[in-house]
């Protein structure tokens, strides 16, 4: 038998989970999740590890909790480490207990990892502090949804009427007015301002503010549904004044990320600190080559070289994994004048101590050239670690401007085997604003992936491209792209969205 880790995922943003939680993920054999816990987090756990959904919602149950349990307690018999991750905190309103007994019956070992509780996070997400000296030194968590096998309720309706506390209330949306009207008989005055937030600290967080008397007709009146958090108390005034995270520029715009996965963190990081719902929807892989001998004779004749030029970070990362493999490092390259396209490919040549001597001030073929001839590249010998296959704009740009140019594949891009079945659904429902691209392959394999005819349905989704080479991919299947940064950059297009969403 293993252990099974009772682990508190959060109330939905992944930066609020633990690193403790994370490292769980990362090593279990068996990760067991529900609805509350966001789907995000899986990506963390191990390729081969097992991955069960045991959601529940709103009655709507995958599985029932005694069901839950066995499962859980078969997995760790059968010697695995089980992770069960649970929305919020496991012992807050997460029957954490009752699986902790369960798994103590039948003599598992099990720890429990805390978790940040929805109860805290979402107010404090929506402007909320739930304690606040001016108005209130205490604040009472309470289930809006009692066992209904229970005989009596456990509320004390009475004490929750006269008491001063912030009250907050989880799943409890559905029984609102019953909540608001115990709370006015027991005491509690009608302008009491009350607050709901749902999907609290996700990209499609919504919050509204009313008072006891009113709450329950206007989050009718604007649908407030389940998952909402309800909060009853003076410090519900402050949530004007102190809201931060619903100001995000992007908040609740659905965007798709096309890049491939192993370089789309660095928009969709980008995008989600702006509040965007991002769907990462990569279209290329990024793969070394099946033979490096061609490689590994042209570093080790690196002496006639003149120019290294860097088209991009994955040529920086796996012309640097040959050096390595051949048993040579950045010395190699020692004498060897280095041009990096982009900030991004400056930084990773940074990373690892070479100081490009030209970056281009924009990123397209011509000022390159413009700037290396500035520098005396006619009749150098220059040298371009990039892709298998990419456009020979710059290299043929280069030629005619007298250089002795080389192209060196040190990696090649690949269409993914994405299904757009996800993308499809959540155009079909209105959730995504725009779909970005940053390369003229991303536009290529997205729309073998997914036709072009598909998107054109959507005129409102917005589509935003790094730069005029892109826009001239787009073009070939009939786009026009309705936002470009003047900066062809990754933060340059996460900026231009911010505006133009």
């Amino acid at each position: 038998m293993s252990t099974v880790y009772l682990i508190g995922a959060g109330p939905g943003d992944p930066g609020l989970l633990t690193v403790r939680a994370k490292e769980l993920i990362e090593t279990c054999d068996v990760v067991v999740y529900d609805y509350l816990a966001n789907k995000e987090f899986l990506k963390y756990a191990r390729k081969d590890a097992e991955i069960i959904y045991v959601g529940k919602k709103g009655g709507d149950h995958t599985l029932p909790q005694d069901q839950i349990n066995q499962l859980i307690i078969d997995k760790a018999k059968a010697g695995k480490s089980v992770a069960r991750l649970k929305g919020g905190d496991p012992y807050v309103f997460g029957r954490g207990g009752e699986e902790a007994e369960e798994l103590v019956e039948a003599g598992i070992a099990f720890e429990v990892v805390p978790g940040v509780t929805a109860g805290v996070a979402a107010p404090a997400y929506a402007g909320i502090p739930v304690t606040h000296r001016d108005h209130t030194t205490s604040v009472c968590f309470i289930t809006g949804h009692e066992d209904p096998t229970k005989e009596e309720s456990g509320h004390n309706w009475e004490v929750y009427g006269k008491s001063n506390s912030t009250l907050v209330f989880y799943m409890g949306v559905k029984n609102l007015p019953m909540i608001a009207g115990n709370l006015m008989k027991n005491g509690r005055d009608k302008n009491t301002p009350v607050a709901l937030v749902r999907w609290g600290t996700r990209c499609n967080q919504q919050s509204m503010v009313s008072t006891l008397e009113n709450v329950a007709a206007e989050a009718e009146k604007r649908k407030f549904a389940a998952p909402s958090i309800i909060i009853v108390g003076g410090v519900c005034s402050l949530a004007d004044k102190l809201s931060w995270f619903e100001k995000k520029p992007l908040l609740g715009k659905g965007v798709v990320v096309t890049r491939a996965r192993e370089q789309a963190s660095d928009l969709a990081d980008v995008l989600k600190n702006m509040g965007a719902c991002v769907f990462e929807f990569p279209t290329i892989t990024v793969e070394p080559l099946d033979d490096y001998e061609e490689v590994e004779k042209a570093i080790l004749t690196l002496g006639g070289v003149d120019w290294l030029i860097f088209t991009s970070v994955n040529g920086v990362k796996h012309f640097w994994n040959q050096l390595a493999e051949i048993g040579l490092d950045t010395r190699a390259i020692g004498g060897i004048s280095v041009a990096a396209i982009g900030p991004a490919t400056a930084d990773e040549l940074k990373a690892r101590g070479i100081t490009p001597d030209f970056i281009p001030p924009k990123y397209v073929a011509e000022e390159v050239v413009a700037g290396l001839l500035e520098r005396g590249i006619a009749g150098k010998n220059v040298l371009i670690p990039r892709a298998k296959v990419a456009r020979e704009v710059l290299p043929e740009e280069l030629a005619k401007a007298g250089a002795n140019v080389r192209i060196l594949p040190v990696y090649e891009t690949k269409l993914t085997q994405q299904d757009p079945a996800e993308i499809v659904e959540a155009l079909e429902k209105g959730k995504i604003q725009a779909v970005t691209f940053t390369s003229s392959s991303t536009v290529e394999n997205f729309f073998t992936l997914l036709s072009p005819d598909t998107l054109k349905k959507y005129p409102d989704v917005k589509i935003a491209c790094i730069g005029p080479v892109t826009a001239k991919t787009l073009a070939r299947f009939g786009f026009t792209p309705n936002i470009q940064p003047e900066d062809y950059t990754i933060p340059g297009l996460a900026e231009a969205l911010g505006k133009g969403l």
